[in-house]
């Protein structure tokens, strides 16, 4: 079982069994993120966000599926908000605002459907 990303590899592999979390760092003060797969269709996303960090309220045109895989985070949908954990999802429906603010540093994986 692969359970880190080469350094020089930009995509997730194929027929590879992967501990995903492992494939972005968190970084003090800081938003990382890692795309691991990009068709028109959609794209899948890695991020890891420090304590603190979060994204700002934004929409988006497509429907977007968020996965905690670590750590706690505070998710607002149209001025709700709700807390997710390490093993929960929400789906971030289109063309509604949406922000992410991280309560514990945490890792998510963010699959755009583009159709």
């Amino acid at each position: 079982m692969s359970t880190a990303p080469r350094p020089h590899q930009n995509q997730m592999p194929a027929s590879e069994v992967l501990r995903l979390a492992d494939w972005v760092s968190y970084q003090q003060g800081s938003v990382v993120s890692r795309t691991l797969v990009k068709q028109p269709t959609g794209n899948i996303t890695i991020f890891a966000f420090d304590v603190g960090q979060g994204l700002t309220e934004h929409t988006a045109a497509f429907d977007a599926l968020v996965h905690i895989l670590d750590g706690k985070a505070e998710i607002t949908i149209s001025d709700k908000p709700y807390r997710v954990e390490a093993g929960e999802a929400i789906l971030l429906p289109a063309n509604q605002p949406h922000a992410l603010a991280a309560l514990t540093p945490f890792k998510m994986l963010l699959t755009m459907i583009r159709s």
